[in-house]
């Protein structure tokens, strides 16, 4: 079966004045379409056609660049494109801000820990928020890389997920990085992001 390139859950202007629409377009379709095509491409005859995308990160070899690089392009922007809504910002509730206080100390050192994470990333790539073991975590992968992966330097189930290539950004805010983080945190959708870990706990 071949990957679909997932509809957004919101239209391409919702997330503004955070996201603008320019930006969501180009980079739903054509950076994610780009990774869903070259993703189909790299798998085609073998035996990763019928697994799914998760069977496939987990079991990749890294020196199979093109599977390493759609693949995880394709996970990492379907999870991306759901943790962000129109109706998101705030904090966490529940079981998950409870979490995040035990493990961080409090929601605001969590946000600078992973504002951190995204800006310590140098070039291109992802800042995440895992569960692993029972625990929380913040860390970052470099490209497309993602902490499913077995060759991953930080690993687990990832919940939260920023992208911080320059294409998710660009448009709006140039190379102010920084600025685009801080925005970010207006359009988390902790509600779906919740949904995923209770589905781990």
């Amino acid at each position: 079966m071949a990957f679909k390139l997932p509809e957004l859950p919101y239209t391409y202007d919702a997330l503004e004045p955070y996201i603008d629409e320019a930006t969501m377009r180009v980079h739903h379709t054509g950076h994610h379409q780009g990774y869903t095509n070259g993703l189909n491409s790299a798998i085609e005859g073998t035996d990763m056609e019928n697994m799914s995308i998760e069977e496939i990160l987990a079991t990749v070899d890294p020196c199979n660049k093109a599977v390493r690089n759609n693949g995880g392009g394709y996970f990492n922007h379907v999870l991306y494109w759901q943790i962000m809504s129109p109706n998101g910002g705030g904090e966490p509730s529940g079981e998950l801000a409870d979490h995040i206080n035990k493990a961080f100390g409090s929601f605001q050192n969590f946000k600078e820990l992973f504002t951190k994470a995204g800006l310590g990333r140098f070039g291109s790539g992802w800042a995440w928020l895992t569960f692993d073991n029972g625990s929380l975590r913040i860390g970052s992968t470099a490209n497309q890389d993602n902490p499913l992966m077995q060759f991953a330097d930080f690993k687990g189930t990832p919940i939260l997920g920023m992208d911080v290539w320059e294409h998710a950004y660009y448009l709006k805010h140039q190379n102010k990085r920084g600025g685009y983080i801080n925005d970010f945190f207006n359009v988390i959708n902790w509600k779906e992001v919740q949904k995923r870990y209770e589905s781990l706990i």
